[in-house]
């Protein structure tokens, strides 16, 4: 008797969704939650884990009933690259301040890519740096330093 098709990939990402989705819950349980008019702490943090864990629900059953694709091979470069960022920036963006730290966050990340060259890199760096300096800084306002104490400007 044949054994109906399903995805194991799908069941794999549905169910660390849900996992997630039921961690975050279990973290917020704690808080008080509050009314859709009256928000309390834990109001916003329970409806992003109530919504991970229903699409983490909605991938894992699309997982049964038809035949995955085989797994490809793991992208190391993309891992050793795209990780390193966001901590490297989360490490130094108060010694350096936000600007040399998104620029050179922006630039190791962009190293993920066997086809991303130096130039582009460089107009990709200073683009992202420039465009987030002025949504979060100027636009929003938030009270961050451009340039930090590390620097001696």
């Amino acid at each position: 008797m044949p054994t109906k098709p399903r995805d194991n990939t799908d069941l794999l990402a549905g169910g660390l969704l849900m996992a997630g989705g039921a961690f975050f819950a279990w973290q917020a349980a704690g808080l008080e939650f509050g009314t859709s008019l009256r928000m309390g702490p834990g109001y916003f943090p329970m409806v992003l884990a109530g919504i991970l864990f229903l699409l983490g629900l909605v991938i894992f059953v699309k997982g049964f009933g038809r035949e995955g694709e085989p797994f490809g091979p793991i992208s190391w470069r993309g891992i050793f690259f795209i990780l390193p960022a966001p901590v490297f920036f989360g490490l130094t963006v108060r010694g350096l301040g936000f600007v040399p730290a998104l620029f050179i966050a922006t630039l190791i990340a962009s190293r993920a890519s066997v086809r991303m060259r130096p130039l582009p890199a460089l107009i990709l760096a200073i683009s992202v740096t420039i465009l987030a300096t002025l949504v979060f800084s100027y636009g929003l306002g938030l009270p961050f330093r451009r340039f930090g104490p590390w620097l001696p400007l």
